[in-house]
């Protein structure tokens, strides 16, 4: 009977079923399963549902809610048990079931655990990272770089087809002050050896000893990259060409996708019919001789399309892109991962767009997030004052390295395994705080052992690898067995996991599955250490090594997704 019932249950929507148990005047069966929660305390149940939201629609009191839908509730083989205390419902689950279902389903899918097909023949497209060519890939691009990295792979996960998009920004005066500096003060062989850190530094010098005449000078020949003169444009894409080199090589080694470079320079061609639908749609209106979209009755400044002068400005190009990109992917979302400074702007422009009678601009979203900084300080671009995101990586390798040697001297490979854990601790500091925060970037605190760190779950992984290692041992466990306390805490945490990936793609947000990732790190080194693994004997030790060998793939599952790798050893 258990092992039948394991199977049917191995996919099994816990909220779902007891949502369906439940009837409530009023109110729906889906908000009664949003509602649904983890109560704080694991001894209250392992489902509960707060009834002070219903007391309004009912006009009774939380307690008399909660214990009427106790008495009307039916138990079954699923949820073993209903209690009412304080207002809640709380429900407990069969604890066999549960834990075979889960064992079973994690052990069988091995890296698939957790995946879904529910983006099966639909398409997300995902405009993140956007480097400025000639500009340096500093730390403030670290957010929109590995927020839009984590993103691409949940997706995929789920069965979507991801487009990565790399809008390059590839436009603007900067590339004639460029060729001003390089024309006064460059060398193709220093540029060449030196790449965008040669680029870099003409632009600084630009910047500090910039005359009106260069100022001038500078406009011109951004005026011949626009012709198409043929000099300027190959000044431009030299240039271009040296940035891509140099970021593509950060990209690999964050393991960063891009399908798309197409940048704002691609859309150069594509701006016109855009301009001349909202002149036909009597949605351009003049402004002190520039073109705008009138937003004063929605709250919001106007939308510039045109300067006085014809130029076109960021809003141009980015509805451009958006026209280009629902005709070429056909997209159900578009998201745009940028920082939260930016907000006016994509509000502006997906106005715009629902004015102009796009049905799909409510498919578009600003996936906003905070800033990065070190603990030294702010940077500037123009004048020199840049925290390279490469040095930040290399710093955090060589403190990674210091930490492991200290542990372990004796450790192999530990040059390669202090790469892994110092990108890990990069991409975790990032990505573990709710991506709106404003992040203070601290080399020790990422790379704790001990707390909420990659590391910390890096280190897990190696505790378990050792395990199973030391265990030589791959028995099936048994399917009788009743687990105790810590252990089904473990089951619980590797049972959300699936709940935690479906939540970070539905609100846009890794630091959900990294903190998934924490969690289940944590009980079960809880586990580990009040429950003997190895010393244990007949059903409890396969149980427990198969236990471990669920956490460890769930654990390596949550960081893949994050672009984070696992050291075997630590």
């Amino acid at each position: 009977m258990i092992k039948l019932f394991a199977k049917e249950i191995q996919k099994m929507d816990y909220k779902r079923h007891i949502a369906k148990g439940l009837e409530i005047y009023g109110v729906s069966e889906e908000e009664i399963y949003s509602a649904i929660a983890l109560p704080p305390n694991s001894e209250m149940g392992d489902y509960a549902l707060p009834c002070f939201k219903f007391a309004k629609i009912l006009r009774k009191s939380p307690v008399a809610i909660a214990e009427e839908l106790k008495n009307s509730y039916v138990c079954d083989e699923i949820i073993s048990e209903a209690t009412a205390v304080n207002g809640y419902l709380n429900f407990k689950v069969n604890k066999i079931a549960l834990t075979n279902a889960v064992l079973s389903d994690v052990l069988n899918s091995g890296d698939k655990y957790g995946s879904s097909t529910v983006g099966n023949g639909k398409t997300i497209c995902i405009d993140y990272s956007s480097v400025n060519v000639a500009k340096p890939f500093h730390i403030g691009h670290l957010s929109t770089t590995v927020i839009g990295g984590a993103l691409y792979k949940i997706f995929g996960f789920l069965g979507y087809n991801v487009v990565g998009i790399n809008h390059l920004g590839d436009y603007g005066t900067q590339f004639g002050k460029l060729i001003c500096a390089y024309k006064r003060w460059g060398n193709r062989d220093d540029v060449q050896k030196g790449g965008i850190h040669a680029i870099n530094d003409l632009y600084v010098r630009f910047n500090a000893e910039a005359t009106a005449e260069m100022e001038a000078e500078a406009r011109e020949y951004f005026r011949l990259i626009e012709s198409g003169d043929k000099e300027a444009c190959e000044l431009f894409e030299w240039f271009k060409s040296l940035t891509l080199e140099y970021v593509k090589a950060i990209y690999e080694k964050l393991n960063i996708t891009f399908d798309s470079y197409a940048g704002e320079r691609f859309y150069t061609d594509k701006m016109q019919p855009v301009i001349d639908e909202l002149r036909a749609k009597n949605l351009l209106k003049e402004s002190e001789g520039a073109q705008i979209v009138d937003l004063e009755e929605y709250g919001m400044p106007p939308c510039l399309i045109l300067r006085s002068d014809g130029a076109s400005l960021y809003a141009t190009r980015d509805l451009a892109a958006a026209v280009y990109r629902k005709n070429t992917y056909d997209f159900y979302k578009c998201l745009y991962v940028v920082a939260y400074q930016q907000n006016l702007h994509f509000k502006q422009f997906f106005k715009v767009l629902e004015l102009m009678g796009k049905p799909w601009a409510k498919d578009l979203v600003h996936v906003a997030y905070g800033m990065v900084s070190l603990e030294d300080g702010a940077m500037s671009t123009r004048k020199g004052k840049v925290v390279w995101l490469e040095d930040v990586i290399a710093r955090c390798e060589e403190k990674a390295y210091a930490v492991i040697d200290e542990k372990n001297h004796a450790l192999e490979n530990k040059k390669q395994i202090a790469q892994t854990v110092g990108l890990g601790a990069v991409i975790f500091g990032a990505l573990y705080n709710n991506k709106i925060k404003d992040i203070t970037f601290s080399y020790d605190k990422v790379l704790s052992f001990e707390g909420e760190t990659s590391v910390y779950v890096q280190y897990t992984c190696a505790r378990a690898n050792s395990v199973l290692l030391k265990s030589g041992e791959d028995k099936p466990f048994a399917k009788n067995y009743e687990p105790n306390a810590q252990e089904f805490e473990v089951i619980k945490a590797i049972a959300a996991f699936p709940d935690a990936v479906s939540e970070a793609a539905e609100k846009y947000e890794p630091s959900v599955i990294a903190r998934a990732a924490v969690d289940l790190a944590q009980k079960y080194n809880k586990f580990y250490i009040d429950c003997k693994i190895l010393t244990s004997e007949g059903d409890s030790k396969s149980f427990r090594l198969a236990l471990t060998r669920a956490a460890l793939q769930t654990l390596k599952n949550a960081l893949a997704l994050l672009g984070i790798g696992v050291p075997e050893k630590m």
